[in-house]
């Protein structure tokens, strides 16, 4: 049973040998609808994590110039930048869905945002609407003419900030991270749909998003981060009702009991329609919607995942930046890699391997070898660094 159910989240992830979306822009659309998100992130000792999980899952991905897919899919007005868990590309069509989010900061309620100056804030949205679009710099070259304090920089940073997370401005394009800021309007289809949703079509919304992105899921997974009674209730409802449709079912009514068994849920049909996975390599980003609930993956897995980039150096185990590697339907190992961009020259920092998988799985190894070999060299073409120093051939010597 448990095959089975790491082959059904990793086929409903879309990170299967066979494409699940189309080549290009319009398979990018498609991963980041059939998603729900892709997270945004900013370190760069490897291509960003936003550019890495999309091109894990759509053929001739293109992240490497400006008119990148995912700014274009952001200018066609497809996707759009905001928050889900954590910063993330959405499918534009789900815009309404933050709109909660957005009306709790504009009332104060949130206590990351809502601390710009309001006298700025008018300023950032006049010179805006008179310009065009604004970033970052343009507030700060303001900052070199005056003396007032209300233009530094971090007072600046804070002011756009919450213009864009209560829904004033949007993000129109980024040039590597720097981000071109438009007022909202000229960032939305006129015909959007824009009623804030009632809590239940709230909890419809994560409940319809988790369900078609994992095909099996956690009630943690359903309500992450997601706090008060209400939201709980509404979706308790939501997944009864699903459970009575026999729509989903429970692990412990599938006959695989254990302590969360009732708590962990399977899309029927997606399970009906499940195909066995070919022996590929894929090297994750630490914030792979495959891999970023991490007890849902140590118990799915059996990996027990931690980034330690946050860690100090001295207790770190991995690595600074550590990628999981997925092999068929088991995640097998750690990369840690460095993309030095300038030498053009892809650096294998360590790599550390499930040595229990390879004891059960012999005939394995050289398979393994070779396609972690092959998926290497196509991580560091992707990273634009084709030279790569590091032999595979060791590894079990």
């Amino acid at each position: 049973m448990n095959d089975f159910l790491r082959q059904l989240a990793i086929s409903q992830q879309g990170l299967t040998a066979s494409a699940k979306f189309s080549p290009g822009l319009e398979g990018t659309r498609q991963a980041i609808e059939h998603l729900g998100y892709v997270q945004i992130d900013t370190i760069s000792v490897i291509e960003r994590a936003h550019h890495h999980v999309l091109w894990n899952r759509v053929p001739d991905y293109q992240a490497n110039t400006q008119s990148n897919h995912l700014n274009q899919l952001v200018q066609q007005q497809h996707i759009f930048e905001h928050w889900f868990h954590a910063a993330s590309y959405l499918p534009m069509r789900d815009y309404r869905y933050v709109l909660p989010y957005m009306q709790s900061i504009r009332n104060g309620q949130h206590r990351y945002f809502g601390h710009g100056d309001r006298h700025l804030m008018k300023e950032i949205l006049a010179r805006t609407r008179a310009e065009g679009n604004i970033r970052l710099r343009h507030i700060d070259s303001k900052n070199k003419q005056s003396s007032g304090a209300w233009w530094n920089t971090s007072l600046a940073r804070r002011s756009i900030d919450q213009l864009f997370m209560q829904g004033d401005l949007m993000i129109s394009e980024r040039h590597g991270m720097e981000k071109v800021y438009k007022l909202t309007e000229h960032c939305i289809p006129h015909n959007l749909n824009l009623n804030i949703p009632t809590l239940e079509e709230y909890a419809r919304y994560l409940f319809d998003t988790t369900m078609r992105a994992h095909g099996i899921f956690t009630w943690k997974q359903l309500i992450h981060l997601k706090t008060g009674k209400d939201i709980r209730e509404a979706m308790r409802k939501i997944v009864n009702e699903q459970l009575d449709a026999g729509i989903i079912t429970t692990l412990d009514q599938l006959g695989y009991v254990n302590k969360d068994s009732q708590n962990t849920f399977i899309q029927m049909n997606a399970l009906e329609l499940l195909k066995p996975l070919e022996l590929k390599v894929k090297i994750l980003s630490p914030f792979d919607n495959l891999v970023i609930h991490r007890e849902r993956l140590n118990a799915l897995f059996k990996f027990d995942y931690r980034l330690e980039c946050y860690v100090p150096l001295a207790k770190r185990v991995y690595g600074y930046f550590s990628l999981p590697i997925l092999y068929g339907d088991h995640i097998v190992g750690r990369i840690d890699c460095k993309a030095h961009r300038t030498q053009q020259r892809f650096e294998v920092i360590s790599l550390h391997l499930e040595q229990n998988y390879f004891k059960d799985h012999t005939l394995d190894q050289e398979h393994f070898i070779d396609t972690l070999n092959m998926e290497i060299q196509n991580f560091a073409i992707f990273n634009q660094c084709p030279d790569v120093d590091f032999n595979l051939s060791k590894v079990f010597k």
